[in-house]
């Protein structure tokens, strides 16, 4: 009897240690009520974090949008001035081929005149034959710079073109002579032709054209 006595009383003993203390429970809620709170608290964070990155990405996309657009501005910028800088170089190089060609065309004068006044008698010799080789290998060096002789006589006066030295008998704007050949560069004009223009009077019911250069 008095071992189940003992007996009973060691098990109402652990039945009490496994009762529930009041305040027990109270805590039991507040702790998995905090532990809730820590996990949004976490997943929150975690949100703005994602919403920080996402917003510091599309700042970065948006520089580098600029970055882009910037170089592509200064290559095509740089571009331009490398094209500008070599159509000014050739124009300066063209500029300083046509002054020196204009002042060569006065020896191309002289030796026209020289080989159009060569007597019968020298007509035919070699030193004369050598002078027109020499004449027709510097028209083909001034032709492959692109020089070319006006086609003036005949041909109706133009201001851009000619220079007017006088005005004769023949039909009126029309060129009746010419002085001294003109020249283009390139389609343009190296040296105007000087020429003489009919006035509109006429003496004789042909005109005469002559080439008195």
């Amino acid at each position: 009897m008095n071992c189940i006595k003992v007996s009973n009383k060691f098990m109402g003993a652990i039945m009490d240690d496994n009762r529930i203390m009041p305040g027990e429970e109270d805590e039991g809620a507040e702790s998995s009520d905090m532990a809730n709170r820590q996990e949004e608290a976490i997943e929150l964070g975690e949100l703005e974090d994602v919403e920080a990155l996402k917003k510091a990405f599309a700042e970065e996309e948006a520089n580098a949008g600029k970055y882009l657009a910037n170089w592509q501005r200064a290559q095509a910028d740089f571009i331009n001035f490398k094209r500008r800088t070599e159509q000014e170089k050739g124009d300066i190089i063209k500029l300083a081929n046509a002054a020196l060609i204009f002042n060569l065309l006065s020896v191309v004068d002289d030796m026209e005149r020289a080989l159009d006044n060569i007597s019968n008698k020298l007509a035919g010799s070699k030193w004369v034959d050598g002078i027109v080789l020499i004449y027709r290998k510097f028209m083909a060096i001034l032709e492959a710079n692109g020089v070319s002789e006006m086609k003036t006589l005949g041909e109706q006066f133009d201001p851009s073109l000619h220079e007017a030295v006088v005005h004769v008998e023949g039909e009126s704007g029309k060129i009746m002579a010419v002085v001294q050949k003109g020249y283009m560069m390139s389609n343009r004009v190296l040296r105007p032709a000087m020429v003489k223009v009919g006035s509109g009077q006429s003496s004789n019911s042909s005109d005469e054209l002559v080439e008195t250069e």
